[in-house]
C-alpha cells in the first residue's frame, strides 16, 4: 500500500500566521521545522498502519519548504516545481492525504484563507459553484481512480472538508480566531491526534469506507485580483472560464 501525502503549510501544527509561510517572513524557518514535523509523524504513521511506501509532495509556494535532511527513512519526497502537474510522482498511489489544508478564500475568521494564490486569485468556482483546494484537490485524486481519506489544518477547514466529503477524516490541530490567528493544541497533542487520525483513515480506507469522488465534465471559472490582458477563456476583464472533462485540465486550462 503507497499513501500520497500533499503536505501545504498553512494548516499545519503551530504555524498561526503569515511570517510563518512566507519566504522572507520572520518565521519561516519555523515553519519549515514544523511541516517537516508533522509530514514525519504523519508518514510514520502511515507505516506504522501498514503502508510499504510513502511519498510526499512538498507543495507550499515553490515546494521547497520541508526540510530533506529531516525526513524519516523511508519517505520518498517530491520538491520544486511541476508545472501543470497537480499530484507528481503519484504514480502507483492508493490513497491520498491532503496534509496542513487551509480553508478556502473569503472564509469568515479562518486562519490564512485563500484558494491557490492568496496574491493573484480572488475566487475559484466549479460548475457554478465556490470551491477551494481541499475540494479541487480531492477531484483531481478521484480522476486518479484514488481516494482523498485524511485531511488535517484548522477547525474552518475541517468543517469545510466534512461538507465537501463526508467520508473524510479530519485532524483538527489548531482553531482559527482570525486571519491572522489561532489556538494551538500542544506539540504533543497535535502529534497524538496526528497519529491516530491517520491511523483511522487507513482503516477506513481498508473498510473501503472511503472512495474516491469524480465530477465529470467541468467548468472552472477563476477570478483574480488584476485586470488581465485578452486571452483565450477571458471573460471580461478579471475572470477566467474553461471547460473539460476533467477538472484538472480545466483547472489548468487546457
Amino acid at each position: 500500500m503507497k499513501i500520497y501525502i500533499f503536505a501545504d503549510m498553512e494548516g499545519i501544527s503551530g504555524v498561526s500566521g503569515s511570517s510563518f509561510v512566507t519566504a522572507d517572513g520572520a518565521k519561516y524557518a519555523l515553519g519549515c521545522k514544523f511541516i517537516t514535523r508533522d509530514v514525519n509523524i504523519c508518514a510514520q504513521a502511515c507505516f506504522d498502519a501498514g503502508a510499504d511506501a510513502v511519498t510526499v509532495r512538498d507543495g507550499h509556494g515553490a515546494g521547497t519548504s520541508i526540510l530533506w535532511e529531516n525526513l524519516i527513512p523511508g519517505v520518498e519526497l517530491m520538491q520544486g516545481s511541476a508545472a501543470g502537474v497537480r499530484f507528481p510522482g503519484i504514480e502507483g498511489a492508493d490513497a491520498v492525504i491532503l496534509l496542513g489544508y487551509h480553508a478556502m478564500a473569503g472564509t469568515p475568521g479562518a486562519l490564512l484563507e485563500h484558494t491557490y494564490s492568496s496574491k493573484s486569485i480572488q475566487n475559484i468556482w466549479l460548475n457554478g459553484k465556490l470551491i477551494g483546494e481541499f475540494g479541487l484537490d480531492t477531484l483531481i485524486a478521484g480522476e486518479k481512480g484514488l481516494p482523498v481519506i485524511m485531511t488535517s489544518g484548522c477547525d474552518k477547514l475541517c468543517r469545510e472538508a466534512e461538507a465537501f466529503s463526508p467520508e473524510v477524516v479530519t485532524c483538527q490541530v489548531k482553531r482559527s480566531t482570525h486571519q491572522q490567528g489561532c489556538v494551538l493544541l500542544s506539540p504533543a497533542d497535535s502529534e497524538k491526534l496526528l497519529r491516530e487520525k491517520t491511523f483511522e483513515a487507513i482503516r477506513k480506507f481498508r473498510e473501503g469506507r472511503i472512495r474516491p469522488i469524480v465530477v465529470s465534465p467541468a467548468v472552472i471559472r477563476k477570478e483574480y485580483v488584476e485586470r488581465m490582458e485578452p486571452a483565450e477563456g477571458l471573460i471580461g476583464s478579471r475572470m477566467t472560464e474553461h471547460k473539460a472533462d476533467t477538472v484538472e485540465d480545466a483547472f489548468w486550462g487546457r
